[in-house]
C-alpha cells in the first residue's frame, strides 16, 4: 500500500498505476474510519481494479462552532484498516497542502442545499464540494464512492460531476448499520452509554414513516409531527424530519405514485448530531 502526504507524489504514483491502463476508484474520507468506510472501499474494489482513499479533515466544511478541533483523528488506525482492505493509495495530506493561506475563488450552490443539512449548515456543501474538486483533479478517478447516509451530499456531488464535466462514475453505497440498526458514523463516539441506546430512534422513526407511506399515506404532514413529538419524549432535539424529493431535495407535501423520494431526519442527541435517511419509491 502507498501512503502519500503531498500531492505532487500522488499524481505520480497514480501516473504509475495509470500507465497500466485500469480503472481507478476513489473513496473520499475525513478519517476516523469504520465499517461504514470499509463497506465503501469492498464496493469501490467491484468497480475498480485500484483503490485510492483520501484521509482528510476539511476545515471549509466546519461551522464556527463546530467540532473540527475535536473531529476524532487516528492516522496509524486508519492506516492498518485500509492496509487489512487492500487499499491501493492513501492520500492523507496536511491542511497547508490542500489549501493556501488565502485563496480567492469558491464554489456556489443553487437550491440543493436549502433543505435538510444545507439549511441548518450554512456552508457546509460549498466546503464539501471545495475539496472534492480538489480531489477529483488531483486523483482523476473513473470511479467515486460515497455513502448513502450523506445523501444530500451525495445528490449536490452528482450534480457537480455533471455540469463541470468531471468523467467520473458516481456510485451510492447503502447505509452501514449498527445491529439495532443506528447508522455508522464517526461522530457516534461523542454519544454516552444513555445516548447510544436511545440513539437507533431516528431509524424506527424514518421506518415507521416509510411503513405508513407504504400502506397509503399520501400526505404525510401530520404522521412527522407526530414523529417529531415522539422523538422530543425521547430526548432527541429535532433538526429536521420529513419526506424529501429526491430530484429537487425540497420537502414535499404530498407524495405521488412512480415517485422517488427520501425519509430523512438530522437530529441532536446531547452534543451528538445524528443524520439517517430511507428511500423510497411509491
Amino acid at each position: 500500500m502507498i501512503v502519500t502526504h503531498t500531492i505532487e507524489h500522488a499524481r505520480e504514483q497514480i501516473a504509475l498505476l495509470r500507465k497500466k491502463s485500469r480503472r481507478l476508484a476513489l473513496v473520499p474520507t475525513m478519517g476516523a474510519l469504520h465499517d461504514g468506510h470499509l463497506s465503501l472501499i469492498k464496493l469501490a474494489r467491484q468497480h475498480a481494479d485500484y483503490v485510492v482513499i483520501s484521509i482528510f479533515v476539511n476545515p471549509e466544511q466546519f461551522g464556527p462552532s463546530e467540532d473540527f478541533d475535536n473531529y476524532p483523528r487516528n492516522l496509524d488506525k486508519d492506516l492498518m484498516k485500509c492496509k487489512n482492505e487492500n487499499v491501493d493509495l492513501v492520500f492523507a495530506p496536511d491542511l497547508f497542502e490542500v489549501y493556501d493561506t488565502q485563496h480567492f475563488l469558491s464554489i456556489k450552490i443553487d437550491s440543493l442545499n436549502r433543505h435538510m443539512c444545507g439549511g441548518s449548515r450554512p456552508g457546509f456543501f460549498e466546503g464539501v464540494l471545495l475539496i472534492v474538486n480538489k480531489l477529483f483533479n488531483i486523483v482523476t478517478p473513473d470511479v467515486a464512492v460515497f455513502g448513502q447516509k450523506d445523501i444530500q451530499q451525495f445528490l449536490i456531488i452528482n450534480q457537480m460531476v455533471n455540469e463541470f464535466n468531471h468523467k467520473i462514475k458516481m456510485v451510492m453505497a447503502p447505509v452501514e448499520r449498527a445491529n439495532d440498526g443506528l447508522a455508522l458514523s464517526s461522530r457516534n463516539v461523542y454519544l454516552s452509554k444513555e445516548e447510544r441506546a436511545i440513539a437507533p430512534g431516528l431509524y424506527r422513526s424514518l421506518n415507521y414513516i416509510k411503513t405508513q407511506v407504504r400502506q397509503g399515506v399520501i400526505n404525510p404532514s401530520l404522521l412527522i409531527e407526530h414523529q417529531k413529538s415522539e422523538l422530543e419524549a425521547k430526548g432527541f432535539k429535532i433538526d429536521y424530519l420529513n419526506v424529501f424529493s429526491y430530484k429537487t431535495i425540497e420537502p414535499v407535501l404530498t407524495l405521488d405514485k412512480g415517485v422517488v423520494y427520501i425519509i430523512a431526519g438530522a437530529v441532536w442527541l446531547g452534543k451528538t448530531r445524528l443524520i439517517d435517511n430511507i428511500l423510497i419509491e411509491l
